[in-house]
């Protein structure tokens, strides 16, 4: 055998016993592993802290301060950003109870800490807001935070699975040009903050509802919601320059996939499965708006 080959050789073995060691990592535990316990809960909580800390000296840090005071916005951007707050309280409710089954925390501990990371880092940045001259703090955006991970929980509770899934696709949009400082400057930007561009869903296992079928145990039927013609959050008072451009709702069907049900020995692939979950997969898909009524799209994003 050439050095060539010998080399080609050791590092497939390498490859394979570092796969072997992750997957064994990424099997979750049967019973309580307190040292993956504690390495979840000390993980998350340095994460959300310096999250929070950056959020704080990057974005509000630029906005003068003010005495806590709420904010009604419950009227803006047609709504998308409630769909915004219900989308994040459920994924980051759904990832941290999967941490802890990981760790092998009990069902019920997996509901109570797990689901509720969401809603608990989502309120600390609501209550930035209401400190915060620029915004204030949002009931509107507590109450879709308390959906969200009530979405998730709600499940458990009454099937043991996640038989209805949220989740986001997104295209870019022109719009973003014409107010960067709402809509984002630039793709990463705009992926969080062009409204116009973005998509919720509601993703329905169809297979969880018909156990006895042949239904692919994977396949997901899915209704979207989304809007366009935003550059501004509402419409502009008398005399101000508007920007608002005749917004209307827009409603989807499509299909979509639910990686998690793929079946897979893989516990790496299974986690790659679980993360990339929260992002519909692009499919046909039939629009309906007041607009221009019905419109097919070959492939939406």
């Amino acid at each position: 055998m050439s050095v060539k080959h010998t080399i080609i050789a050791c590092l497939i073995t390498f490859s394979s016993f570092s796969q072997s060691k992750l997957n064994t990592f990424l099997t979750p535990s049967d019973t309580l592993n307190k040292p993956r316990r504690n390495a979840v809960i000390i993980s998350e909580a340095s994460l959300a802290t310096l999250t929070l800390v950056g959020l704080n000296q990057l974005w509000y840090a630029d906005y003068p301060k003010s005495k806590f005071h709420t904010f009604n916005d419950n009227s803006e951007w047609l709504q998308m950003d409630k769909l915004g707050h219900v989308f994040s309280a459920y994924q980051f409710g759904r990832l941290g109870a999967n941490a802890l089954q990981w760790s092998g925390v009990s069902k019920k501990n997996q509901l109570i800490y797990g689901s509720t990371i969401g809603v608990a880092f989502l309120t600390v940045v609501e209550v930035f807001d209401g400190f915060s001259e620029e915004w204030g703090f949002s009931w509107g955006d507590m109450a879709a935070n308390v959906t969200g991970a009530g979405l998730y929980v709600g499940q458990e509770l009454l099937w043991k699975e996640q038989r209805v899934t949220i989740k986001y696709s997104f295209h870019r949009t022109d719009y973003a040009q014409q107010n960067p400082d709402k809509l984002g400057n630039g793709l990463s930007e705009e992926f969080l903050k062009d409204y116009n561009g973005q998509t919720y869903w509601l993703s329905f296992n169809l297979h969880s509802f018909f156990k006895d079928s042949k239904i692919p145990i994977w396949l997901n039927v899915a209704f979207g919601y989304g809007a366009d013609g935003m550059v501004s959050g509402t419409n502009p008072a008398d005399g101000e320059i508007s920007y608002y451009q005749n917004p209307y709702r827009q409603y989807y069907f499509s299909l979509d996939i639910d990686l998690t049900r793929i079946k897979t020995n893989s516990h790496v692939l299974r986690t790659v499965f679980d993360v990339f979950n929260m992002i519909k997969v692009p499919f046909p898909a039939l629009e309906f708006n007041d607009k221009n009524g019905i419109k097919f799209h070959g492939i939406y994003f």
